[in-house]
């Protein structure tokens, strides 16, 4: 077992459930992932999803992140609607209740069959009796289309960062066992909250370190998210900023007008860095 400070802040290349074994007991905040969904998901350009055969190894990373998650938190995670019975399974398995269901809709189909394949979704489930979070979310979401670039199933920043802002607070910590090209992790940063991203694929780790070096969280490789706001890192604005909140950077207090403005000085704070798992 390692110290929980050696994981904080860093993309893992390596076996999730391996991983997290090294991790302390109850030393995540939040856990938000997309598992893989046990379809054998294959994209129209012909790549594959890591383990989307394996519902042993599945239900092993679930018990796995229960153990490292706190008591009375939460963990979303997507999945898919036709495995529905067996995610539910391996969920309770694992100590987990679901409390909610998020859809995303999207304005194009995935696939067309029986019906068009136009939504996304994931279930909030919760290790024991959290409190409901102050804001509480809609259950239908934005999405917006990534273009799959950089993963075959990769999600919006504007669909993760709600789920973030609201189940975790500043500098609480945002665990992805199965980060893929470094979304979550990418929107936990924006968001002031520390991250621990576990990816099995060298190609899509380097993929994920490479998005959270880039300065100022203005990633070119970043199409989905196309909102710019002013930084102000070395003074306050006489109004409160769009969001409604100051946001403080947890290593130095500073205060900041947005949780963008502040990435640049985070980083050089926290000494960012890209690893693989031992």
């Amino acid at each position: 077992m390692r110290p929980i400070s050696e994981f904080i802040n860093r993309i893992l290349c390596g076996d999730c459930v391996e991983v997290m074994k090294d991790m302390p007991s109850a030393s995540v905040d939040f856990v938000l992932t997309d598992p893989p969904y046990l379809v054998n998901y294959r994209s129209r350009d012909g790549r594959t999803i890591a383990g989307d055969n394996d519902p042993d190894t599945l239900a092993r990373a679930f018990a796995q992140l229960s153990r490292v998650l706190k008591d009375n938190r939460f963990c979303v995670s997507f999945y898919a609607w036709n495995r529905v019975d067996v995610f539910m399974r391996l969920w309770k398995a694992a100590g987990f209740s679901p409390v909610a269901h998020f859809v995303w809709p999207k304005r194009y189909a995935s696939s067309a069959h029986f019906a068009r394949a136009q939504h996304e979704q994931a279930y909030l489930l919760a290790k024991g009796r959290p409190r409901a979070p102050r804001v509480v979310l809609p259950d239908v979401l934005e999405w917006r289309y990534t273009g799959n670039t950089l993963h075959p199933t990769q999600k919006p920043l504007v669909a993760l960062r709600p789920l973030i802002r609201a189940f975790s607070t500043v500098a609480e910590i945002v665990l992805d066992p199965f980060v893929g090209s470094g979304t979550t992790a990418l929107a936990a940063l924006l968001l002031c909250r520390r991250f621990i991203g576990i990816e099995v694929r060298k190609d899509y780790a380097t993929i994920a370190q490479q998005r959270l070096r880039k300065k100022g969280g203005e990633n070119p490789m970043n199409t989905d998210d196309k909102q710019r706001t002013p930084s102000y890192p070395n003074r306050q604005r006489s109004t409160a900023p769009r969001d409604g909140f100051w946001a403080t950077c947890p290593q130095c207090r500073h205060k900041f007008a947005t949780p963008k403005a502040w990435i640049v000085k985070y980083l050089e704070r926290i000494g960012y860095q890209a690893g693989q798992a031992a």
